[in-house]
């Protein structure tokens, strides 16, 4: 299994749009940061987690050039934005995109993107998505391997991480239950938001992260979802556990 970091950054992105503050004036490619998303690859299997407004940019830069499935976290728009630009998939691949995510997190899309849900009069250059409904405690299959969704809180709204084989990926994470916390044991790959170091009313901080990081008890963890705020990459990383990295965009894990 391959993961690609296609965004690493929070809501905003790195730089921020008129910032003076000097993460944002990095030179340190690292430091640049696109709205959170992953690419994940494995047999004949190629998915994203999220498809936020930096989507188009992200495969481009990556070279996907085959979508089998889309699975969404959550509504927010930072990893939602992006659905549109599914199209060439749609068009090359020649049959729906299937789309994975929590009941109320589809019907805000089809709100959001109504055209491409029209049944009748259909505009003819929308995608075409085929919906599933992802349920707590409920695994489910993308060619026959087992996705387990994971629960957890983003402040009071409900999010969806996902557990695929020995990966598992979280983000806008603020707290989770312990009953959550049990389907994760054994994993190998753990990717986890961590904001900034300063305590946050809907994610994790950097001590929550690694608090949560040390309770799991993963071979590796990799940090996303990160603002500015938390500061320099390089400087960043040199505090952290032997086990645990800053993610940045475009890097490659094997699993």
């Amino acid at each position: 299994m391959q993961i690609y970091f296609l965004g690493t950054g929070t809501s905003q992105g790195i730089p921020v749009i008129g910032s003076s503050h000097p993460v944002c004036q990095s030179k340190d490619l690292k430091d640049r940061r696109l709205r959170v998303s992953v690419w994940v690859t494995w047999e004949q299997n190629s998915i994203v987690i999220d498809c936020g407004p930096d989507f188009r940019q992200q495969m481009l830069t990556s070279g996907c050039k085959q979508l089998d499935a889309i699975l969404f976290t959550h509504e927010h728009a930072d990893h939602t934005a992006g659905l549109d630009d599914i199209r060439p998939f749609f068009f090359r691949q020649q049959h729906d995109i299937p789309v994975y995510a929590h009941i109320r997190v589809l019907k805000n899309l089809k709100k959001r993107f109504d055209y491409i849900f029209e049944t009748e009069n259909k505009y003819p250059g929308a995608p075409g998505v085929q919906l599933f409904e992802v349920r707590n405690n409920e695994d489910f299959y993308l060619n026959q391997t087992k996705v387990t969704p994971i629960n957890v809180n983003h402040a009071n709204l409900q999010v969806f991480g996902y557990r695929i084989q020995d990966f598992v990926y979280l983000t806008d994470v603020k707290s989770i239950d312990e009953a959550e916390i049990e389907k994760l044991r054994g994993v190998k790959v753990l990717v986890v938001n961590a904001l900034r170091e300063e305590s946050h009313h809907s994610h994790f901080s950097l001590q929550d992260a690694l608090d949560f990081i040390h309770l799991v008890q993963p071979q590796k963890a990799y940090l996303t979802h990160i603002s500015h705020l938390m500061g320099f990459h390089e400087e960043v990383q040199k505090r952290l556990p032997s086990n645990v990295f800053l993610a940045y965009d475009n890097l490659k894990i094997t699993i």
